[in-house]
C-alpha cells in the first residue's frame, strides 16, 4: 500500500478553507498512487485556535465528516484527519477518523495522553486504545501526537496485531529529538511501520516542527522532510514487518511477568 502524508500549515479556525485544501491534496495523492492520505493533529480546525476549539468542534458523524467522505469516495481514497470532536454530552475530544474509499467511517480513535495545561483546559482524555482496524491487506492502528512518546502505547497496538500506525501530530519546534529517535526507535522496536504527520510553519504565534516522517519496521524512515509544506510517500509492505522480526524478535522473546506496572499480560483497555 502506498501512503501519504500529508504536511501543512493549515488554515487556524477555518474549517471550509481546510476542507478545500483537502480537495486539491486528496487528488494530488491519489494521482501518485496513494491509498490512505494522513492528516496532522487537529488538522480540520487548527491546533493552536485557543477558546475557539468550542465554536470548532463537531460531532464524529458531522458535516466536515460527510464532506470529508465525499472527497474520499470520489478519489477513492481513505482519509485521515484529526479534529476536535463534540459527542453528545457536549464533551470535546482531541480526534483522528479514518474514512475510507466509500465515504464510510472505518475506525476512530480520542486521544488519551494530553499534553500540557492547553490541550487539559480543551479536551477531555480517551478512554483507552481501539484495535486495529483493516485496510488494504494491512492492520493499521491509530494514536496521536504524546501517544506515541509512551512505549506501552505502541507495544499495546503491535500486541493487537498492528503493521502500521498513524499518528497525526502537532509537534512543535524544540521537540526534535521525538522524530529523530522515538519514531524510529517505536517502529524497530515493535516490527512495525509509524506514519508520524506533523503541522508545519507558524499558528497564531506557536511554531511547530515539521519533520514529518514515515518509519520502517527496520527502523529506517523512507520518508522524512524538514520544514514546510510537504506531501510525503512510501510503500507499506507487510513482509517488511515479518522480516525485521526475524532479527529483533522482541515481541517474541519479552516476559511480560517480569514488567510490573509497565506491561500486564491481560490486555489493554479498550474504548471507543
Amino acid at each position: 500500500m502506498k501512503l501519504a502524508l500529508w504536511q501543512t500549515r493549515g488554515h487556524a479556525a477555518d474549517v471550509a478553507a481546510n476542507l478545500e485544501a483537502l480537495e486539491s491534496t486528496a487528488r494530488r495523492s491519489r494521482e501518485a498512487g496513494a491509498a490512505l492520505l494522513l492528516c496532522p493533529e487537529c488538522w480540520l480546525g487548527g491546533y493552536n485556535i485557543g477558546e475557539e476549539v468550542a465554536r470548532i468542534a463537531e460531532p464524529a458523524a458531522g458535516p466536515a465528516a460527510a464532506r470529508i467522505g465525499t472527497i474520499a469516495r470520489s478519489q477513492r481514497l481513505a482519509i485521515a484527519y484529526g479534529y476536535a470532536e463534540r459527542d453528545a454530552g457536549g464533551s470535546i475530544f482531541n480526534s483522528v477518523q479514518v474514512i475510507g474509499p466509500e465515504g464510510l467511517p472505518l475506525a476512530h480513535y480520542r486521544k488519551t495522553h494530553l499534553f500540557g495545561a492547553q490541550e487539559r483546559a480543551s479536551f477531555q482524555p480517551g478512554a483507552g486504545f481501539v484495535p486495529p482496524f483493516g485496510f488494504a491487506g494491512l492492520r493499521i492502528g491509530l494514536l496521536i501526537c504524546y501517544d506515541v512518546e509512551y512505549p506501552e502505547s505502541v507495544r499495546t497496538l503491535a500486541l493487537l496485531g498492528a503493521d502500521l500506525v498513524l499518528v497525526p501530530t502537532a509537534l512543535t519546534a524544540e521537540y526534535g529529538r521525538v522524530p529523530d529517535v522515538i519514531i524510529p526507535a517505536r517502529s524497530l522496536e515493535n516490527q512495525i511501520f509509524v506514519a508520524y504527520c506533523n503541522r508545519a510553519g507558524i499558528e497564531r504565534g506557536m511554531a511547530f516542527l515539521g519533520r514529518s516522517c514515515i518509519a520502517g519496521p527496520d527502523g529506517h524512515c523512507p520518508a522524512t522532510c524538514q520544514d514546510g509544506e510537504a506531501l510525503l510517500f512510501a510503500d507499506i509492505e507487510r513482509a517488511q514487518c515479518s522480516a525485521s522480526a526475524v532479527l529483533y524478535p522482541y515481541r517474541t522473546d519479552r516476559r511480560p511477568e517480569l514488567y510490573g506496572l509497565v506491561s500486564q499480560p491481560g490486555g489493554a483497555s479498550i474504548g471507543r
